[in-house]
C-alpha cells in the first residue's frame, strides 16, 4: 500500500472537502442504519402493542430519513468526485511534465504508445480507485462498523457467534487479492501493448498501404486483443471466486444468528422485533463485507496501475541540472570537444577520445559510413546525452555544469525528419520563441523562403498543417523548421542532414534557406551529400567513433584518405 499512501498525498490541498466528504459518508450511512431500528419499533411496539403514536412517529421517521439520506448522498458523490477528478488531473500532470523532463535515452528504449499508455489506461485505473472505489469503500466500512454497534447493544452473544467469520473472510480477501494484483498488473501491460501497437501502426499507414499490409494488421492486432482479452478473464475467474466465498462464510453466520437467536425469542431473552432488527443488521453487515471484497479487488487491480505511474515517477533523470548549476551567459560560440568518449549502453561505445575546437561562427561538418557517430556527437552538444568520458565546453563552460534551459536556449537545431505540430503555420513557426509577434514570424518565413508558398496556402498564416505537418510536402516542412530556427535566433547551429530527404530542385531551395540562417553562427552540419559542404570551414570525417581525418574539402582531397574516397564514390554516380 506505499504507492496508495503516496498517491494519497496529492489529496492533501483537498483535504477540508475530504473532511467534508466522510461527513456526509458517515451520515448517509447512519440513515441506512436506522431503518433496522424502525422495522424492530414496527413489531415490538406498533403490530405488538397496538400504538398508533409510534405508527405516525415511524411514518414521518421514514420519510425524513430519506430525505436526509438524499441530501448527504448527494455530498458525498459530488465531493469525492470533485476530489477524485482534481487529484488525477494533479497526477496527469505531474506524468506529463515528467515526461517532458526523461532523457532522449528513455524513449530510445519505449515505444510511443506505451508511454501514451502511463498517461491514458493506467491512470484512468487510479480514477476509478479514487472515486468510484474510494466512495464505495468508506461508505460500506461506515455501515460495517454502525452495524456492528447496534448488533452488539441489541445481543452480545449473538454479535460474537457473528464477529468470528470476520478473520476468515479477512484471510480469504489477503489470499485472492495477491492474485487479483498480479493479474491486475498483466492486464495494464497488454492495454499498454495495445496501444502501442495502435501507435505505431496508424502512425505508419502510408507504409501498411503501400505494401498492402491491412490483414495483415489488423491479425497482429487481433491477437494482442485476445491477449488482453485473457489478462481480462483470469483476472474476472478470480474476482467472480472471491465474491462467493465471501458470501458463503456470511451465510454461515446468518445460520448461526437464525439457530441461535430464535433459541433465545423462545426463551424470551430478546424480542422478536429485535431479532428482526438483529438480522437485518446480519444483512446489513454481510452486504459491506461482500461489497468491500468486490472494492478490495478492484482496488487491487488499480495497484497495479498506480504501481506502474509511481515506477515512471521514480525514474532517474540522468541528464538534469546538476546542484549549484548556473545560467549560461549569453554566448560567442565557441566550442570545444575534449577526449570525449560515450557508450549508448557498456556493450557498445559510439565514440572514443574524440578532440576538437570550434571558434565562434565556424562551420564545421561531420562526414561518413552510416553509424559512424556523426548524429551522436550532434546529440552530445545540447546535451540530449552526458559524456561518459570527458568534456564539451561552450566558451569555456563545461556544459554539464550550466541548466539544460540556458544551454538549450541557446542552441537551434534542423534535422533530418521535421517535427512539426498540428497547429497553425504561425504557431508552428513561433514555437521557436514563443514571445514572437506576428512580424517578427513573419520576417523568419521570409528569411527561410517561406513566405511564398505560406502566403498560398488556403488561409495563409493561420492554415493548419495536419498531423506533423502531412499537409505540406517535404521541401515546405523543412523550410517551416529553419523559419523556426531562425525566429529562435541560436548562436549555435545544429544541421542533421537537412537536406538529405529532399529531391533537387527542394534542396536547393531548402539550402538557400539554410544559407541565411548559417551566417554567423557557429554550425555543425552532418551532411549526406558532399555537395553541400565544399566551404565548410573544417571536415571531420568520422569512422567507427573516431575522427579518422580533418581539414578543407581541398585538403581532404588531397590526403586521398576515406573523405576522397566517399567524394569520389558520390561524384562517379552522380556524373
Amino acid at each position: 500500500m506505499k504507492n496508495y499512501k503516496r498517491l494519497l498525498v496529492y489529496m492533501r490541498p483537498y483535504v477540508k472537502r475530504f473532511i467534508l466528504a466522510i461527513f456526509c459518508i458517515i451520515m448517509a450511512a447512519g440513515a441506512n442504519l436506522y431503518l433496522p431500528w424502525i422495522i424492530k419499533d414496527m413489531i415490538d411496539d406498533v403490530l405488538a402493542a397496538k400504538n398508533m403514536f409510534m405508527l405516525n412517529i415511524i411514518a414521518v421517521g421514514i420519510i425524513v430519513t430519506f430525505i436526509i439520506r438524499g441530501i448527504f448522498y448527494y455530498g458525498q458523490s459530488y465531493l469525492v468526485s470533485y476530489i477524485g477528478q482534481r487529484v488525477i488531473i494533479d497526477v496527469r500532470d505531474m506524468m506529463f511534465r515528467k515526461f517532458q523532463r526523461l532523457p532522449i535515452a528513455y524513449f530510445d528504449r519505449h515505444q510511443t504508445g506505451e508511454t501514451m499508455s502511463y498517461i491514458t489506461n493506467d491512470v484512468g485505473a487510479m480514477q476509478t480507485a479514487l472515486v468510484d472505489q474510494l466512495i464505495e469503500m468508506f461508505t460500506e466500512a461506515s455501515v460495517l462498523i454502525g452495524s456492528i454497534a447496534m448488533m452488539l447493544y441489541l445481543d452480545w452473544k449473538l454479535s460474537l457467534l457473528t464477529l468470528v467469520v470476520i478473520p476468515m473472510v479477512g484471510y480469504a480477501m489477503k489470499i485472492f487479492g495477491r492474485k487479483i494484483k498480479a493479474a491486475g498488473t498483466v492486464i495494464q501491460e497488454r492495454a499498454a501493448d495495445i496501444t502501442s501497437l495502435m501507435q505505431e501502426s496508424i502512425s505508419s499507414i502510408r507504409v501498411v498501404k503501400s505494401f498492402v499490409r491491412e490483414d495483415y494488421e489488423s491479425e497482429r492486432f487481433r491477437n494482442q486483443n485476445e491477449l488482453n482479452f485473457q489478462a481480462a478473464m483470469k483476472n474476472v475467474q478470480l474476482t467472480s471466486l472471491l465474491t462467493p466465498t465471501v458470501e458463503f462464510l456470511a451465510a454461515v453466520a446468518v445460520t448461526f444468528i437464525v439457530w441461535f437467536g430464535g433459541y433465545e425469542v423462545v426463551n424470551g431473552e430478546i424480542t422478536a422485533g429485535a431479532l428482526v432488527a438483529f438480522l437485518t443488521y446480519a444483512v446489513n453487515l454481510a452486504n459491506p463485507v461482500k461489497r468491500l471484497s468486490r472494492v478490495y479487488a478492484n482496488m487491487q487491480r488499480a495497484m497495479a496501475a498506480i504501481d506502474r505511474v509511481f515506477a515512471v515517477v521514480d525514474l532517474e533523470e540522468t541528464v538534469s541540472n546538476r546542484p549549484g548549476a548556473i545560467d549560461l551567459p549569453p554566448i560567442e560560440g565557441r566550442v570545444t570537444l575534449e577526449d570525449v568518449t560515450f557508450a549508448y549502453n557498456e556493450e557498445v561505445t559510439a565514440l572514443r577520445d574524440v578532440t576538437l575546437a570550434v571558434e565562434p561562427g565556424q562551420m564545421i561538418a561531420f562526414v561518413g559510413p552510416s553509424g559512424a557517430g556523426k548524429s551522436t556527437i550532434a546529440n552530445l552538444i545540447p546535451r540530449f546525452y552526458d559524456v561518459t568520458e570527458g568534456a564539451i565546453k561552450i566558451d569555456g563552460h563545461d556544459i554539464r555544469e550550466v541548466t539544460v534551459e540556458s544551454l538549450r536556449g541557446q542552441i537551434g537545431i534542423v534535422p533530418q525528419e521535421t517535427a512539426l505540430f498540428s497547429s497553425t503555420v504561425m504557431e508552428n513557426i513561433r514555437y521557436g520563441r514563443l514571445d514572437a509577434t506576428d512580424e517578427e514570424v513573419i520576417a523568419a518565413a521570409k528569411s527561410a523562403n517561406a513566405d511564398a508558398f505560406i502566403q498560398e496556402l488556403p488561409h495563409g498564416y493561420a492554415t493548419p498543417i495536419g498531423e506533423r505537418g502531412m499537409n505540406l510536402s517535404g521541401g515546405q516542412r523543412q523550410r517551416i523548421a529553419i523559419a523556426r530556427a531562425i525566429l529562435k535566433n541560436p548562436r549555435i547551429l545544429i544541421l542533421d542532414e537537412a537536406t538529405s530527404a529532399l529531391d533537387t530542385e527542394s534542396e536547393k531551395i531548402v539550402q538557400a534557406a539554410l544559407d541565411n540562417l548559417l551566417v554567423g553562427r557557429t554550425s555543425f552540419v552532418i551532411a549526406h551529400r558532399l555537395s553541400t559542404i565544399f566551404d565548410a570551414d573544417q571536415i571531420y570525417v568520422i569512422d567507427g567513433g573516431k575522427v579518422a581525418e580533418h581539414g578543407t574539402h581541398e585538403e581532404l582531397l588531397a590526403k586521398g584518405g576515406l573523405y576522397s574516397n566517399l567524394y569520389h564514390i558520390q561524384f562517379s554516380k552522380e556524373a
